[in-house]
């Protein structure tokens, strides 16, 4: 896999993890230009149809999830057979592996449950449960933030894992007794999971280990852990009922949800807290022995007393004058400072004109700005228009003439602010384009496919991809479904039909009549269909056109004539006897009577062009010629 590039954007650059179902590589986004985790499944998985499935729809539900302590979702793609999952890219150790390097601190180990619980609680606000929590999913940054990650693939994991038991030897030891089971798991899995992680955090070891999973698991359904303060006293008992509670097997007797476990957390914090920070309140006076107040002390304190409160009036007056003066100076001083730090030196007649800076570099904007003897602010904000540490704006703005030392204030672009781009398929058009809007993006551009599968105006493809993370205001494009599509079917023969006929036929086969050439032809009449294109039995869709070449008679042809001589044949007393004519003009009767048998007839006929003559006696043709 390394040096592979994943659909043109992700270039794997080394192994950095992996687990029973999948290997977890660092990789670099061509994109973004960024570094990012790729998750890659396991080869044995991947021909497995419904583990992939479930893998790709928990991946896509995980990657909804948006939380401080949750890591980022970026995509979830196929590559020919590789099946992968971006993730956002976290540079530190697992708690595992902080747990053997030492000890952690009982401060540390609450804080890092809380985490957890977080964004365990963002994650079952969304319906999505971990079923995987154990030190080995949780990150932690260099700066010591919470990472939780592993949502959707242990989802995917848990339908088959009792199948797969080499899997699950790192799991075993944080299963919940339902899981053990085999039975219905749900968020209480997960708070009985953060509790064995508490534990072990607690503690530096499992609350239950065995030679195998299957006996680890008898365990998780029969036994009790070691008290926890056996092995480490200074544990207060209030965090060791937290994790008793949270390990409860009846899960009735669990917290009924992690919102309840974080209340509890909290608390125990807040006496960490307050068992650092308590100061002697008002109340804790130590004990004192005092001397017995004689009476001549008591007389003597009250002859002093008079002459002491005359004293007392009159400091209070000095001392009154003295504070209404300390008021007013510094009232004034203060003025002055903000008059400084508003205006710079306003008691200066030294002027400046302020350059424009806007445009510029940070750094070289404030170079600027301080060899003009101003003074430099710098805010950040996001602008998809301005290059990351470019300034966007000033104020004062440009060529204002200020006094020197006047503060400039410079708002910085942070670069356009990157959101996750939503999964707008199978919406429709105006659902669509409304949660573009709420997500801060624009509608790009608009194409149309038909698509059986996908009712009409339903949004069946988009650019960029769902879960992608792209800059605000950025245009989605999106591709429209327009149906099943026309029918298809082949064209009729229309050829020998008069031209005016055929109208009715082409409009129910939803088919238009295109182009119309006339050729001259002595075989049929005028206005007779004798060639189509396209060509009959051919597939065609409905609203294709068709076009017609149709016959018309010759400015040069001449009339000619024939004498027909018909004798009737033997049979019935009364025959019906009929001559018809098909020429250029179109086909006719030129004589009908009735005759017996053995009458003769002589009819004289004409026609223009190739003239056709068909005798019929009662509907039965009797002879042909053509003249």
């Amino acid at each position: 896999m390394i040096d592979r590039t994943l659909d043109k954007r992700y270039t794997v650059l080394e192994h950095i993890g992996g687990g029973g179902m999948a290997d977890v590589y660092r990789a670099h986004d061509k994109l973004l230009d960024r570094s990012v985790a790729v998750k890659v499944l396991r080869s044995q998985f991947a021909n497995d149809e419904e583990f992939v499935t479930r893998f790709r729809r928990e991946a896509q539900a995980a990657a909804r999830l948006s939380h401080h302590n949750i890591v980022n979702m970026y995509d979830v793609g196929k590559d020919e057979e590789v099946h992968y999952i971006v993730m956002e890219y976290i540079s530190g150790e697992t708690l595992k592996e902080r747990i053997l390097r030492e000890p952690l601190p009982i401060e540390m180990a609450v804080r890092i449950a809380a985490d957890i619980a977080e964004a365990l609680e963002h994650a079952h606000q969304n319906n999505l449960v971990h079923c995987d929590i154990k030190p080995h999913n949780i990150l932690m940054t260099r700066a010591g933030r919470i990472k939780v990650t592993d949502f959707g693939i242990a989802r995917a994991v848990s339908s088959v894992t009792m199948h797969h038991t080499a899997t699950i030897i790192g799991s075993v030891h944080y299963f919940s007794p339902e899981q053990a089971k085999g039975t219905v798991v749900g968020a209480k899995s997960d708070i009985y999971s953060l509790g064995v992680v508490l534990y072990e955090m607690l503690t530096g070891t499992v609350p239950f280990n065995g030679e195998t999973p299957i006996s680890i698991a008898l365990k998780h359904l029969q036994e009790e852990p070691r008290p926890i303060r056996e092995l480490k006293p200074e544990v207060p008992p209030l965090l060791e009922a937290i994790v008793l509670k949270a390990m409860a097997k009846d899960v009735a007797n669990r917290y009924n949800d992690i919102s309840e476990m974080i209340t509890d957390l909290k608390s125990v914090q807040n006496y960490f807290r307050d068992d650092h920070t308590r100061r002697l309140s008002r109340g804790d006076f130590p004990t004192q022995i005092l001397p017995r107040l004689d009476e001549p002390i008591a007389s003597q304190v009250n002859t002093g007393a008079v002459e002491e409160s005359d004293n007392n009036h009159l400091l209070k007056k000095k001392n009154s004058k003295k504070v209404v003066w300390g008021l007013v100076s510094l009232l004034l001083f203060g003025f002055m400072i903000g008059a400084f730090f508003a205006f710079g030196k306003f008691w200066s007649n030294n002027e400046v004109t302020v350059p424009n800076v806007v445009g510029k570099q940070v750094e070289i904007a404030r170079s600027i700005l301080v060899n003009q003897n101003l003074r430099v602010n710098v805010s950040e904000s996001f602008s998809d228009k301005v290059p990351t540490g470019h300034v966007i704006s000033q104020s004062p703005e440009a060529d204002n003439i200020v006094k020197e030392q006047r503060m400039i204030n410079l708002v910085v672009s942070k670069g356009g602010e990157i959101t996750v781009v939503p999964d707008l398929r199978g919406l429709n058009r105006r659902d669509a384009e409304l949660q573009i809007k709420n997500a801060g993006f624009v509608l790009g551009r608009i194409d149309e496919q038909f698509n059986a599968d996908a009712p009409i105006d339903t949004i069946i493809n988009q650019q960029p991809r769902p879960s992608a993370q792209v800059n605000k205001n950025t245009a989605i494009d999106l591709v429209i479904s327009k149906g099943s599509g026309p029918r298809k079917f082949a064209l009729p023969d229309f050829r020998g039909t008069p031209l005016n006929t055929v109208n009715t036929q082409i409009e129910s086969l939803k088919l238009k009549v295109g182009k119309v050439v006339e050729e001259v032809s002595d075989k049929y009449p005028v206005g007779t269909i004798i060639g189509q294109s396209p060509s009959p039995a051919t597939e065609i869709t409905e609203g294709a056109s068709v076009d017609f070449t149709v016959a018309k008679g010759s400015s040069t042809s001449t009339t000619k004539k024939a004498v027909v001589q018909i004798t009737v044949p033997e049979g019935a007393i009364r025959q019906a006897v009929q001559v018809v004519i098909t020429d250029a003009n179109g086909r006719r009767v030129v004589y009908e009577n009735v005759h017996k048998p053995g009458d003769k007839i002589e009819k004289t006929v004409d026609g223009i062009g190739q003239v056709r003559v068909q005798v019929y006696i009662n509907g039965v043709l009797l002879q042909e010629q053509t003249i």
